[in-house]
């Protein structure tokens, strides 16, 4: 059950080939770089290898205790990724498909609101500021 953090894009096909075998439901959701007000060129995406990764291998591990998961499976990349580009992907696998959709919205709430990383807006201005976390991130974490 790994958690990855990887600079390059990946393959859903080959990141769910013999994921879950045995299980009643895999959920998967896959999160893409957008461009609210068609003004972003890129987001960069920052983070501390070692601590990043062992933070997520936590967490999955956690959801997978809280939520009876057979397997689950988290993909962030960091750099630089324009508009459009795959940014994350969460898989779990359960006897029954609620656990497994719980745990996976478990888990992208966990993801958009404490995993160490740190992300900034580049526009055709230049870089922005840090994105800071928004309230309607907290408030979906908190009802876990």
């Amino acid at each position: 059950m790994p958690a990855r953090v990887q600079l390059d894009p990946f393959d859903l096909g080959t990141e769910l080939s013999g994921f879950g075998t045995g299980a009643g439901a895999v959920v998967t959701f896959t999160g893409l770089v957008r461009d609210e007000d068609g003004r972003l060129v890129a987001l960069e995406i920052e983070h501390y290898p070692g601590m990043t990764e062992k933070a997520l291998q936590a967490f999955g591990d956690k959801a997978a205790e809280r939520f009876g998961l057979s397997d689950w499976k988290i993909i962030h990349r960091h750099g630089r990724l324009e508009p459009g580009e795959q940014i994350m992907m969460v898989a779990t696998a359960s006897r029954h498909r609620a656990a497994a959709f719980e745990g996976a919205e478990y888990l992208m709430d966990w993801l958009k609101s404490r995993a160490p990383f740190w992300k900034r807006e580049i526009t055709p201005d230049g870089p922005g500021e840090w994105v800071e976390a928004i309230q309607s991130d907290e408030d979906a974490l908190s009802r876990w």
